[in-house]
């Protein structure tokens, strides 16, 4: 009597195949296709998804959050945090006069870092929330990611709360360590 579950299956074992060699090769072959091994990367950084698709990153500032947020927001203060990061030890961004373009308006858009970094501003909540389209100038053309800063007041420092989803595959960890050296790291400076 054959099992309900399994359908009987006939075969010549002439070739060396049998039924269990059958199954045991077919479910080897089901697990190698759903099985997608973690990128060690990703495991050595909790900042990012074990996918590389997300970045969740959290920061204290000893400012307010309207500091924070008009660091993120204004144009002429932008610029002092490009001033500050590590991307302007290249020469090429260092010569340049004018590094940041910064709307501060819903719908804006932005150049940021010579206009390596462009995007519109899609949500400002004034000292609470800044979402903004966000891309990087060699990712495919018409590819976006979304970035959101979320801000909130701990006993008179600012926690942040930073969201980076939907860019291409494999550019979370250059991502991430770009957050630190070229917007964390140079608003801590600005901050004092």
């Amino acid at each position: 009597m054959a099992d309900p579950i399994v359908p009987t299956v006939r075969m010549s074992t002439t070739n060396g195949l049998d039924r269990r060699r059958l199954l045991a090769a077919g479910a080897l072959a089901i697990a190698g296709v759903t099985a997608r091994p973690k990128s060690a990367r990703a495991d050595s950084n909790p900042e990012i998804s074990n996918t590389e698709e997300a970045i969740h990153q959290e920061r204290v500032f000893s400012a307010s959050p309207k500091r924070v947020y008009e660091a993120l927001t204004i144009e002429r203060q932008f610029d002092r945090i490009v001033r500050l990061s590590s991307a302007m030890k290249a020469d090429a961004m260092a010569m340049m006069h004018s590094p940041t373009k910064l709307s501060a308006r819903v719908g804006g858009a932005f150049t940021l870092f010579g206009g390596y970094i462009v995007g519109r501003q899609l949500e400002l909540v004034p000292n609470e929330l800044v979402v903004q389209a966000w891309r990087v100038m060699n990712w495919p053309r018409g590819v976006y990611s979304i970035a959101r800063f979320d801000l909130s007041d701990r006993d008179g420092k600012t926690t942040l709360v930073f969201d980076h989803t939907a860019f291409p595959r494999g550019q979370a960890t250059h991502l991430a360590s770009g957050w630190q050296a070229n917007y964390w790291d140079p608003l801590t400076k600005l901050l004092g």
